[in-house]
């Protein structure tokens, strides 16, 4: 190298921060992750804590870390939902950009209910909707209010909100992936719930086909909604479905080739730069680089 030039290294791609490390404060796991940004730029950071062990059933509350620096440093954990000795997860945020609210979909069954005695209609009880928010970018939270009347068939047994995170549309609909399944059947469906009127009441959407899973959705730039799903299909790639309505009714399931699929939840989000280049948005996909789950 020629005397007097100097090379600095590039930064990183992206930095790895832990928050949550299993065995810690009084949980023996951490699961389920979802991420959300508010108005003001706080990261929200939220995962279910569970006391008993690695299972999706038992005791399981959702926690919350923020960050006010994006990322590089975050707040102690707060619980967020804890009901008791049972089951509330599933966290899927969705932000209202008019109000400011931070919305939190949940979901939860008594804790000694697995899931397969929720399928079976034979376990204690079945799978419940919860929603809370947060006026103040994630610092206090409201009790959470159950809303499974107005978003769950009674024919429904297994519920999932999410996980991962909601979007709102340019109409300013709130609009949350779940999944579920009917009575008789351990088929899942996709389908998504949502909200007109900022929050306050929520509602069912259209169902996607069959064999279908926890999903996430993001708005185009015609409007039209794309939902990217866990596929239980046997292909071992992503299930797609288009809806040019709001959400209300889905096309028939395609199949991504260049998606490979284990068979697990993925990431799905629209970005669009700011600034001059601002119309031009991107689709990032993020899954495990494989066709199968270990």
């Amino acid at each position: 190298m020629p005397a007097g030039l100097e090379t600095s290294a590039a930064p990183p791609l992206y930095v790895q921060v832990q928050l949550f490390k299993s065995g810690e404060h009084g949980y023996h796991t951490y699961r389920i992750p979802a991420l959300a940004a508010s108005k003001k730029g706080r990261l929200l950071a939220f995962v279910e804590g569970r006391k008993s062990g690695r299972s999706d059933t038992g005791d399981i509350d959702v926690l919350l870390r923020r960050s006010f620096d994006n990322g590089k440093t975050w707040t102690e954990a707060q619980v967020v939902a804890d009901h008791g000795d049972d089951t509330i997860g599933n966290p899927c945020p969705v932000v209202d950009a008019g109000t400011r609210t931070i919305w939190l979909l949940l979901t939860g069954n008594p804790g000694k209910t697995n899931e397969t005695q929720i399928l079976d209609d034979a376990g204690q009880g079945t799978r419940t909707v919860w929603v809370t928010h947060s006026n103040d970018d994630g610092a206090t939270w409201a009790a959470p209010i159950e809303i499974t009347s107005s978003v769950k068939e009674k024919n429904w047994t297994w519920y999932a909100t999410g996980p991962g995170n909601g979007i709102q549309l340019e109409s300013g609909r709130l609009l949350v992936p779940c999944d579920h399944a009917r009575q008789g059947s351990h088929k899942i469906y996709s389908h998504v719930i949502y909200s007109d009127d900022h929050g306050r009441t929520w509602r069912i959407g259209g169902t996607v086909g069959e064999d279908t899973d926890e999903c996430q959705v993001v708005e185009l730039q015609d409007g039209t909604l794309l939902v990217n799903m866990r596929s239980n299909h046997g292909k071992n790639r992503r299930a797609l479905s288009r809806s040019r309505d709001g959400g209300l009714s889905w096309s028939p399931i395609e199949f991504d080739e260049t998606l490979i699929e284990p068979v697990c939840q993925a990431s799905f989000i629209r970005y669009t730069r700011k600034g001059k280049s601002a119309t031009r948005s991107r689709l990032l996909f993020s899954n495990p680089a494989g066709v199968k789950r270990v």
